[in-house]
């Protein structure tokens, strides 16, 4: 009778073993993505940690961030310990498009892939993930060439270690150039900004109004910060509002200035749809597939770069459907879009 307790405690222990074990191979089969985020001090960086989080959760897959801080070697430093912590897939959002190419080599030679979110990374392995950038820059001179056809412009740039700025500076030269041509517009000013740094858009603002005497029409700003900037500029002569100003992203604050009237247009990335199409590819490349979504490539002539690309469709966003896209659609609430502005102009819901 004794052997036969033995026999079943031992067959008991070994099946306990067994489920521990499978277990323990399912928790281990569950997909790490590294993300290496250049600096969670823009909002929209933070804002999408956490919708990126989110859905990493639900797809079933465990995630873990880096910020670098807008240090470009900081964040390979971050990246090789994301490989090291045996990250399944990176997702790397670059301070500098060719410093962070070595970022994409090391994982490429441990043979994990890499996503560049909605900044190239210059390093044929990358599957390229953003907007179309050339059209969200076409889209931002197209609505300010529609308010001032002509007069004197001012090119404000992001920032000149970011591909996406090069892009969205080809979108907006498609619809200005031609008209730099025929003399209808002249450029008084163009200047980058690094860190697509609002304080550099400020001072380059300060500088063509006093370079102009203030005689400046129109302001091609290349996102939501450097058009902050820019239109902080316009306050002292008392010209925010009057003279035109671009942006992309419509965060918040861009969201508040349009409400208001200072800002003309923001282009609207849903980073949201962004974020999610990030972890649902990530999810597949870590189980050996090819994502789904891939539509299209990103060619980059002068390095001679050529990537599989997943490129998503923007929205211009003014006054006139700022309610309609940015409010009904769920990206900012009513009252913090709208708490500048006199209850009584608030849109009709």
């Amino acid at each position: 009778m004794k052997r036969l307790v033995t026999r079943k405690v031992s067959i008991a222990l070994v099946l306990s073993f067994i489920l521990v074990a499978s277990f323990t191979a399912l928790a281990a089969a569950k997909p790490l993505i590294g993300v290496s985020i250049r600096s969670l001090s823009e909002e929209r960086w933070d804002r999408e940690k956490a919708m990126m989080e989110t859905a990493a959760h639900e797809l079933g897959a465990d995630i873990m961030f880096t910020d670098a801080n807008h240090d470009e070697a900081l964040q390979n430093s971050q990246i090789e310990n994301l490989i090291a912590r045996g990250v399944d897939v990176l997702v790397i959002i670059a301070q500098n498009s060719d410093v962070a190419a070595m970022g994409v080599q090391m994982a490429s030679e441990e043979g994990i892939p890499v996503i560049a979110y909605d900044v190239a990374v210059f390093h044929p392995d990358a599957i390229y993930l953003s907007f179309d950038s050339v059209r969200v820059g076409h889209e931002m001179a197209k609505a300010i060439v529609e308010r001032v056809p002509k007069g004197n412009y001012m090119w404000i740039g992001g920032s000149p270690t970011d591909d996406n700025a090069y892009l969205v500076r080809e979108g907006h030269f498609q619809v200005l150039q031609p008209l730099i041509d025929s003399g209808d517009i002249v450029l008084v000013g163009e200047q980058w900004s690094p860190a697509w740094s609002p304080q550099e858009a400020m001072m380059h603002m300060e500088n063509a109004l006093v370079a102009n005497n203030d005689k400046i029409d129109a302001v091609v700003a290349s996102n939501d910060g450097t058009a902050g900037g820019a239109i902080q500029a316009l306050m002292e002569p008392g010209l925010a509002g009057k003279v035109p100003v671009s942006g992309q992203d419509v965060d918040l604050a861009a969201a508040q200035r349009i409400a208001e009237g200072t800002q003309t247009v923001s282009i609207f990335k849903d980073v949201r749809v962004l974020a999610r199409v990030a972890m649902e590819a990530a999810v597949e490349l870590a189980n050996g597939q090819t994502p789904s979504a891939l539509n299209g490539k990103y060619r980059n002539a002068e390095r001679g770069i050529e990537q599989d690309a997943i490129l998503l469709d923007v929205v211009p966003v003014t006054q006139e459907n700022l309610y309609e896209v940015i409010i009904k659609g769920g990206f900012h609430a009513l009252e913090d879009v709208y708490r500048n502005v006199p209850k009584s102009e608030w849109p009709e819901q």
